[in-house]
């Protein structure tokens, strides 16, 4: 049904990109002002539609520069979130908001790392607040590529490598494909990190050379670090999942990876439950989730780590069934260099 709303909207991929194009002239040539505030700003997003690995990203990219003494917040505009504007979301020692307020990636990013956080779909207006409310020198802002009216000093575009080798209508733009911007774009970006996830790496298709510069290119995976009990969070190693029959529960853009995972590590997933990427849980779901359970005799329910900080407001409800979410790492390939560019971008000597 997807593909055939895409093939009927395809007449407007055309005036899609001129008006995609046109905005970049704009903002190229000055006649659109961008805002620098009072920090340095890093932004991390992407050229296309769905997931990328911009969150596990952002987890990495935040804690590097916190445990380099930086302090550094995350700005995100909370996609999918009840509410609108301008929240707190974390000072860095309390969460503020609910996750139905602020939306999961941010909830999963102030909770993991205990940074200060915010949301607001204007970066310019919610850096200004940010700053103001928490003492930062440095915004990490989460899905940003395309939200030029903020200054930044290091973008980060991250693509996932199972894209480029899709084909070309998929390799469109939007409505048809799946790109938000034209491959061109991509000449704006300081670091371009391909992201192979949980696939083996392959070799690019020669026609991308022409947009990635070798000196701004990386390469990225994911590791999964284990699975946590979502009540306990008490540390699971993953092989000892090994041959067990699990439900396996997720609301993620591309599944594709997560399932992937469990199969190398032989995690039985035959059942599942598959939602709709950033699903807002509520009684009906777990409901499903509690029915499917006991219906299929699973030993445990396995889930995303983005799900999970939704989940666990329905511990009571789920208090007889043994729900663990999968953790996982981004790991950068010539990570050093990757380093020394955030450490060189973001130090605290404003003189860029």
């Amino acid at each position: 049904m997807v593909n055939i709303l895409r093939y009927i909207l395809s007449p407007f991929t055309l005036i899609f990109w001129i008006i995609v194009k046109v905005r970049n002239c704009l903002f190229d040539n000055g006649i659109f002002n961008i805002t620098k505030v009072d920090a340095k700003v890093l932004s991390i997003g992407n050229i296309t539609v769905g997931g990328s690995g911009k969150t596990p990203t952002v987890l990495y990219v935040s804690s590097f520069l916190k445990s380099h003494g930086l302090k550094v917040g995350v700005l995100s505009r909370g996609y999918r979130r009840d509410s609108k504007g301008y929240k707190l979301v974390s000072d860095g020692n309390e969460i503020k908001v609910p996750v139905n307020i602020c939306g999961d990636e941010i909830y999963m990013a102030a909770d993991e790392l205990n940074i200060p956080a915010a949301v607001s779909e204007r970066r310019v207006e919610g850096a200004e607040k940010f700053l103001k409310d928490i003492n930062l020198d440095t915004i990490v802002l989460d899905d940003a590529f395309q939200h030029r009216w903020i200054h930044r000093d290091l973008d980060i575009v991250l693509i996932d490598q199972r894209f480029v080798i899709k084909s070309n209508c998929e390799k469109a733009m939007l409505p048809l494909g799946h790109l938000r911007e034209p491959f061109s774009s991509l000449k704006r970006a300081d670091v371009i990190i391909i992201n192979r996830k949980f696939s083996e790496k392959i070799e690019l298709p020669y026609w991308i050379n022409k947009y990635i510069d070798d000196a701004k290119l990386f390469f990225a995976s994911y590791e999964a670090v284990g699975l946590y009990d979502l009540k306990t969070h008490n540390f699971f190693d993953i092989t000892e999942f090994q041959g067990q029959k699990s439900l396996v529960v997720c609301g993620i853009a591309k599944p594709y990876s997560f399932f992937n995972v469990l199969e190398k590590n032989k995690i039985d997933f035959t059942n599942k439950l598959i939602f709709t990427d950033h699903q807002a849980y509520a009684e009906k779901e777990v409901q499903l989730i509690r029915k499917k359970f006991y219906d299929t005799n699973a030993f445990s329910v396995v889930t995303t780590h983005k799900d999970a900080v939704k989940l666990t407001n329905y511990s009571k409800e789920l208090d007889d069934i043994d729900i663990y979410y999968l953790k996982i790492a981004l790991k950068i390939e010539n990570k050093e260099k990757f380093e020394s560019i955030l450490i060189n971008k973001m130090n605290n000597n404003k003189t860029n």
